[in-house]
């Protein structure tokens, strides 16, 4: 276990930017043959290939619902 009080400033400052940075997304294939995306939060986002096609062709229209919506949406970075 880390122990905080025997870290430098610098090294505290460190860690609180690298925990600010969003994290990368990774991409695996599921055993059952689904796409799912890591990163994004707590669980990935699965989804087989159709489906991430669909949601990709509804790109301008879920964009357009965000903005109309934008008011009510929460935000996370």
């Amino acid at each position: 276990m880390l122990d905080l009080n025997t870290l430098s400033k610098e090294q505290l400052i460190a860690m609180l930017a690298q925990a600010q940075q969003p994290k990368r997304l990774t991409c695996k294939v599921s055993p059952k043959g689904a796409l799912s995306v890591y990163g994004l939060g707590r669980f990935p986002v699965t989804l087989y290939a159709g489906q991430w096609e669909r949601l990709f062709a509804a790109r301008d229209e879920i964009t357009a619902f965000a903005k109309a919506n934008s008011a009510l949406l929460a935000t996370k970075p």
